[in-house]
């Protein structure tokens, strides 16, 4: 009879993050202890301890693994000819990555544990995938696919969009999966116009 398969170091990190995601929000933030997390994923509590430390620790990955999967999904596009194409590709990669990861998207950018707070290395290990938002926009600026803007100041507003329609969306309130295609579009074309026209 064959051994059974055990998991790698890389593989559990993962199974106990998502665990833990799906526990904060199913069940709310009473319910992430490091028993339940280990209950769920069938190991010891002493697994989690000894690959993050603590219940903080956990929270922390958590966290960190949200925004990992965000930066992965931007890196995986093209960068085209086109900047404004590719603006609109980030948008739709932002949209994935939070349908694909709603048990965390919370956690990334609310404060559902209230004695979670990211650290200067946790926000610095976080801004690459702002850094790829910045760049495109300051493309779009360079090739005059927008008027004369602040960068920075376009990159947060287009930040803030995404971020509303995907809490939105992971909320039930954009609709069915059609109704939301439409507005993420009709969002998204408006506000590509209004500073191609400023």
């Amino acid at each position: 009879m064959p051994r059974p398969r055990t998991r790698d170091y890389t593989e559990l990190r993962l199974e106990l993050v998502d665990a833990a995601g799906r526990l904060l929000t199913s069940e709310g933030p009473a319910a992430l202890s490091t028993r339940r997390v280990a209950q769920e994923v069938g190991v010891s509590t002493t697994a989690v301890y000894s690959l993050f430390g603590d219940k903080g620790g956990l929270v922390r990955a958590m966290f960190l693994a949200g925004f990992d999967r965000l930066t992965a999904a931007f890196d995986a596009l093209p960068v085209t000819a086109d900047p404004v194409a590719d603006l609109l590709a980030l948008g739709a990669a932002y949209r994935a990555s939070a349908l694909a990861n709603p048990h965390l998207y919370d956690l990334m950018f609310g404060r559902p544990i209230p004695e979670f707070q990211p650290t200067p290395d946790d926000l610095a290990q976080i801004q690459p995938s702002m850094d790829t938002l910045l760049r495109t926009v300051t493309r779009c600026l360079d090739a005059g696919a927008f008027a004369e803007a602040d960068p920075e100041a376009v990159a947060v507003h287009l930040n803030a969009l995404v971020h509303g329609l995907s809490s939105l969306e992971l909320r039930g309130a954009l609709g069915p999966t059609t109704r939301a295609d439409e507005l993420w579009t009709a969002a998204l074309a408006a506000t590509m116009r209004g500073y191609a026209t400023r």
